[in-house]
């Protein structure tokens, strides 16, 4: 069986707590979004289910076998706090591959969040934890690792494709309640800036429309809406 176990990239965390900051920003993975020119956005599908709160942070990124789905145990020699777990697990609706004992690990770890492209279970228990999971489903059955005791096979620190989003490991992950944005790692500056006026030019509308601005006085002195 494969199984493939690297490194965790290196990270320069300065690039990545601006978007941390940005954790107040309404529709943050919309303004991402829109700051890579509408590019990079997983499926529609790919949805909280656990805490309701912002994953932010780096991808740490795992790599499951269609039709062999196993538990990514092997993930928590390798994360650090602040990452984000972010798995490929092939869409797979009907095999849980992540549930609450899963969310406890990964918030003793310090794990931001985790993001599935795939199906997660217990999101009660990871709610009580506060611990927040993205995934395209959720389903009761669990994954073969349990009866089994095998683990493999496995990749991780590989790139992968989630929500129909390629994801290198040390991409930067925000979801919330719309979605999910994936910045690449060597963008981060550059999207931020982006980002970060974008999400100042919203606020400055917000307000403007809440003093009864028209349409034609926004698009005058924004530029959009």
């Amino acid at each position: 069986m494969k199984k493939i176990i690297n490194p965790r990239p290196q990270i320069d965390e300065a690039k990545i707590k601006p978007f941390r900051d940005m954790a107040d920003v309404l529709s943050l993975s919309c303004v991402v979004g829109d700051a890579m020119q509408r590019n990079q956005v997983m499926r529609h599908d790919m949805k909280p289910k656990a805490a309701n709160k912002k994953i932010i942070g780096p991808a740490i990124t795992v790599k499951l076998t269609a039709g062999d789905i196993v538990d990514c145990l092997e993930v928590f020699e390798v994360v650090k706090p602040g990452d984000v777990i972010v798995i490929d697990a092939f869409g797979e609706t009907e095999t849980s591959i992540w549930g609450g004992l899963m969310s406890g690990l990964a918030r003793n770890a310090g794990v931001a969040g985790a993001v599935i492209d795939g199906s997660c279970r217990d999101t009660d228990e990871s709610r009580m934890l506060d611990f927040p999971i993205t995934a395209k489903v959720s389903s009761p059955r669990a994954a073969h690792t349990a009866y089994s005791g095998r683990k493999e096979p496995i990749e991780i620190n590989v790139p992968i494709s989630c929500g129909g989003v390629i994801v290198h490991p040390g991409d930067l992950i925000v979801a919330d309640e719309i979605g999910v944005a994936v910045v690449p790692y060597d963008r981060l500056e550059e999207v931020y800036a982006l980002a970060r006026e974008q999400a100042d030019k919203e606020i400055a509308t917000r307000e403007e429309i809440l003093k009864g601005a028209t349409v034609e006085e926004l698009l005058r002195k924004f530029g959009r809406i």
